[in-house]
C-alpha cells in the first residue's frame, strides 16, 4: 500500500466478491452447463423455442471483457428429466451382444432429405448490415420452426442452435475455392451430411475434398471399404485417407497388455507427408494449372527428407485472433493467384491436428473438448496455399444422442447420463474382458453400470462422502478412453460383414499402411 493513504473498511462481502474475481481470473475457462427459460434472448442465440436450450462451453463475463465471450458457445436442445430416467433404466438391463453386421450402417438412415442444413439467405448490396442480420435472424427462427413441425426433439440428434456458429460456416464456404470436408473414420456415415455435398457440388458449383481421418484407428480393410463406398455414392467427390499420428509421430508401444490402444504422441508432430501428398495431388487435379503449387510441392519433399529430433524443435503458435468477420463474400476464383481451401466437420473429427500435420508446426490449438475451436482460421500454408479452418458444426441427423457422445459430439463432462452411451459400446465390445473385471456382484451377466461399477473398482472410483462405488466417474472415463481410441469402435459400410475377405487381400490396404507410416 502506498505511504500517506489511510486503511478503509473492508467487509466481508467485499472480500468475498475479490477472491470471486481473483478466481475467474485463474480460471478463464469455465465449462458449465447453463439452462435458458424459453422467450429469453441472449447474445449467440438466434432461437428459443417452446423447449429449453442448454449452453456449453460457457465461459465467465467479466468487466474486462472486450466483448461477449459465448457469442459462438455450443447450444443444444436440453433434454427433459423423463428422457434422462428412461435412459438410467434402460442402462441396468443385462447387455445383449450386437454381431457384426449390427455395425454395419447406411447413411440415408441418419441424414433423411428433410433435414436439410441451414444455409445464407438471399442477400445483396442494396441491404444494410441491420436488414442483412435481420433477415438471418428471422431465416434460422423458421427453420428450427419447420424442423420441429416435421420431427420431435427425442429423435432428433443434437444439432448447433447458435446462428453464429453457423454464420462461420457459411463465410467458409463462400470464400472457398476447394471444401475439405474431414469426418472420422470411425463414424464417417454419421458426420458426413449428403446436403452439403450437394449444395457444394450442385448450387456452388465447387470441388470437394472428403478426408477420412484418424486411420489409424481403424483396421486397414475397413478404411479401404468406405473409401470406395463413398466413391460409388458420392462421385464428384476426391476421397482422401489421412490420419496426423502416423508411426513416426508416436512414441513407445501403441497397445498394452489388455489389447487398448495407446497413443503417446511426440512433443512436435512432424509433417504426416503421406497424407499431405496425397492432398497435394487432389487439389493438382482439380486447379490444374491456374495456381502454382510448386512450393506446396517442395515443402513436402523437404519434410520427408528432414530427419527428425525432438530436442532441437520448439512448438510455437504462429496464429492470432482477431475479429472475426462472417459477412457475406462475393466469390472469385482463385483470387490473386491463390488457393483457398476451406476445412468443415463436426468437433473431435481432427480438423486443427490435420492442419499442424499438414503445416509441420503447430498453428492451431488442440483440444478434446468439442468445439475448442470457436472462430474460423486463416492460415497460409505457402504463399499462395491458404487454409480455412471452420468450428466444428454439429450437422441435424437421426444420429442416435448416445451415439453422438462417443463421435465427440457432445462434451462429456456435460452428460447429465453417461450409461446409455457405455451401454451402446458395450453391445458392440466385450469391455468385461478387453478391461478385465470383476464384477461388483459376482454375477455372470453384465450390465452398463455393472460395467461401470467394475470400472470403478477396477480404478478405485469412489464418492467422497458415503465412499460408494463412483459408478458416474467411471462411465466418464470409460468414454473419454474411447473418445481417445484406447477403446476402439469402428462402424463398417453395408455389406463388410459378406465382405470381409475380399476387402482383407484388396491392393490398397498397403496404400493406408504406407499412410499410417507403418511401411517404408
Amino acid at each position: 500500500m502506498p505511504q500517506g493513504r489511510r486503511k478503509v473498511p473492508f467487509s466481508g462481502k467485499a472480500k468475498k466478491a475479490q477472491l470471486k474475481g481473483k478466481k475467474q481470473q485463474k480460471t478463464p475457462l469455465v465449462v458449465t452447463s447453463e439452462r435458458i427459460p424459453s422467450k429469453k434472448v441472449t447474445d449467440g442465440s438466434e432461437y428459443r423455442g417452446s423447449s429449453d436450450i442448454i449452453n456449453l462451453n460457457q465461459q465467465p463475463v467479466t468487466r474486462h471483457s472486450r466483448a461477449n465471450p459465448n457469442r459462438y458457445a455450443f447450444q443444444f436442445h436440453c433434454e427433459t428429466e423423463a428422457e434422462i430416467c428412461e435412459r438410467k433404466e434402460e442402462a441396468r438391463k443385462s447387455i445383449i451382444p450386437v454381431p457384426a453386421s449390427g455395425l454395419e450402417v447406411v447413411i440415408e438412415d441418419f441424414f433423411l432429405k428433410e433435414l436439410d442444413f441451414p444455409k445464407r439467405p438471399a442477400w445483396n448490396f442494396a441491404m444494410s448490415i441491420d436488414e442483412l442480420e435481420a433477415g438471418e435472424h428471422k431465416y434460422f427462427r423458421e427453420y428450427v420452426s419447420e424442423l420441429k413441425k416435421k420431427f420431435s426433439w427425442k429423435e432428433l440428434s443434437y444439432f448447433e442452435l447458435n446462428l453464429e456458429t453457423w454464420r462461420q460456416l457459411w463465410r467458409v464456404l463462400e470464400m472457398s475455392d476447394i471444401v475439405l470436408v474431414i469426418v472420422d473414420i470411425r463414424f464417417c456415415a454419421l458426420m458426413f451430411p449428403p446436403s452439403v455435398y450437394n449444395y457444394v457440388t450442385e448450387i456452388l458449383h465447387k470441388d470437394m475434398i472428403l478426408v477420412l481421418n484418424k486411420i489409424d484407428l481403424a483396421p486397414a480393410p475397413v478404411v479401404v471399404a468406405w473409401k470406395y463406398y463413398f466413391k460409388e455414392k458420392y462421385p464428384a467427390l476426391h476421397i482422401l485417407t489421412f490420419t496426423s499420428f502416423t508411426v513416426y509421430n508416436l512414441r513407445g508401444n501403441q497397445e498394452n497388455k489388455a489389447g487398448l490402444q495407446i497413443r503417446r504422441r511426440r512433443g512436435k508432430l512432424r509433417m504426416a507427408a503421406e497424407g499431405a501428398k496425397m492432398l497435394l495431388e487432389a487439389c493438382k487435379s482439380i486447379v490444374n494449372s491456374e495456381v502454382d503449387l510448386g512450393s506446396w510441392q517442395k515443402k513436402i519433399s523437404e519434410e520427408m527428407e528432414l530427419g527428425f529430433d525432438d530436442e532441437y524443435v520448439e512448438v510455437g503458435e504462429t496464429i492470432e485472433m482477431k475479429k472475426v468477420d462472417t459477412s457475406y463474400v462475393q466469390h472469385e476464383k482463385y483470387r490473386d493467384g491463390t488457393l483457398t481451401i476451406g476445412c468443415i466437420g463436426q468437433p473431435n473429427v481432427g480438423k486443427s491436428s490435420l492442419m499442424n500435420a499438414i503445416m509441420g508446426k503447430k498453428v492451431v490449438s488442440v483440444s478434446r473438448t468439442p468445439g475448442h475451436t470457436k472462430y474460423f482460421q486463416t492460415i497460409y500454408l505457402t504463399p499462395n496455399v491458404r487454409l480455412c479452418d471452420c468450428p466444428g458444426l454439429v450437422f441435424p441427423s437421426k444420429v442416435p444422442k448416445t451415439v453422438q457422445v462417443l463421435m465427440g459430439s457432445f462434451p462429456i463432462a456435460q452428460l447429465r447420463e453417461p450409461f446409455s452411451a457405455v451401454q451402446y459400446l458395450a453391445e458392440r465390445i466385450d469391455l468385461p474382458n478387453l478391461l478385465k473385471l470383476q464384477h461388483p456382484d459376482q454375477d455372470d451377466e453384465w450390465s452398463a453400470m455393472d460395467i461401470c461399477d467394475g470400472w470403478a473398482l477396477n480404478r478405485g472410483f469412489y464418492t467422497a462422502r458415503a465412499a460408494r462405488l463412483d459408478s458416474y466417474r467411471a462411465a466418464n472415463s470409460l468414454l473419454r478412453m474411447a473418445l481417445d481410441g484406447k477403446i476402439c469402435l469402428c462402424l463398417y459400410p453395408p455389406e463388410y460383414s459378406n465382405k470381409k475377405g475380399f476387402w482383407d487381400k484388396h491392393k490398397d490396404v498397403q496404400l493406408v499402411h504406407w499412410i499410417q507410416g507403418k511401411t517404408a
